[in-house]
């Protein structure tokens, strides 16, 4: 098959690599510094099980897409509609585009951008870009994904190329499910630069967390969402399976790169103030990633 990643960070390039790796053909828009790595040796992936370079095309301008068959939708929330309209003249009728982004909206917003379907997609993996055309994998590397008349296919397809895939009925539980992990971790990690392992070792890190989602399932809950009972044990029991894993959200403060954290935490603030709940341990991690933001800014002058 033909895929295309919109967005060829650690996410995109971690699963279209896999997919490279099976035989699809794969073609990465992302910035120039990989695009420029991966055009000269292929992509590095380098996996618990195994490190190779995979051979695969890759471009700075969205114009690269030929007739994709399946389009992996990877780019920062703040950027989904600018994206989605670059992306949409590349579309054909039968593309199916997939969502694997932070977030509970990002595939809605999409969506009514390239007027389709988009398939939302909840990503479970420890990844990061090492370095130009480089990614590393730490841990984790599931997906699951909406149910559409081509998710069971899609699925199938996925799981082939090493990506265990699962279609779940109720999308939006699994999507606030994986944003109260965000929420519990990402900002945390960041201020602090800890990977998960070492954050919940911290004395009162966990209670702190567990307040994090009890606020977010509340909101979740005013959404109309139902999730789980064991929310705060799966969500505290992230650390134990991806220890060594930084956020997303460190990642990106480390690079100096905009952050998310106004679609994660600061989206659970917009929901709760728009129902009358009190997300006072959600605004202040936002706050806090902010002022780390600003802090950066002006170091770099």
């Amino acid at each position: 098959m033909r895929f295309a990643v919109m967005g060829a960070g650690a996410v995109g390039c971690y699963f279209g690599g896999l997919l490279a790796r099976a035989g699809h053909d794969v073609t990465f828009i992302g910035r120039p510094d990989h695009v420029a790595a991966i055009a000269a040796h292929g992509l590095l992936l380098e996996t618990k099980a195994f490190k190779a370079y995979v051979p695969a095309r890759a471009a700075s301008d969205v114009a690269a897409i030929e007739n994709p068959d399946v389009v992996l939708f990877c780019v920062k929330s703040a950027d989904t509609e600018a994206a989605g309209r670059a992306l949409a003249p590349r579309l054909e009728p039968r593309t199916t585009v997939l969502s694997l982004q932070n977030g509970v909206d990002n595939a809605e917003r999409l969506a009514a951008v390239i007027d389709r379907e988009v398939i939302a997609a909840v990503v479970y993996v420890g990844t990061e870009m090492a370095g130009p055309g480089h990614v590393l994998h730490h841990g984790r590397g599931e997906l699951a994904i909406g149910a559409s008349a081509h998710s069971e296919a899609l699925a199938r397809t996925l799981s082939a190329a090493a990506i265990p895939t699962s279609v779940a009925p109720d999308i939006a539980a699994v999507l606030w499910s994986k944003l109260i992990i965000n929420c519990a971790y990402n900002a945390i990690s960041a201020v602090a630069n800890l990977p998960y392992g070492e954050m919940v070792r911290v004395d009162g890190a966990a209670e702190f967390m567990t307040g994090v989602v009890r606020e977010c399932t509340e909101v979740a809950n005013a959404c109309g969402v139902a999730l789980p009972g064991d929310v705060v044990a799966k969500t505290l029991s992230v650390a134990a399976t991806m220890p060594g894993q930084y956020s997303s959200t460190a990642q990106d403060l480390k690079r100096g790169k905009p952050t998310e954290i106004d679609f994660l935490n600061g989206y659970v603030v917009r929901k709760g103030a728009e129902f009358g709940i009190a997300t006072p341990m959600n605004r202040a991690l936002q706050v806090m990633v902010r002022l780390a933001e600003r802090s950066r800014q002006m170091a770099r002058g």
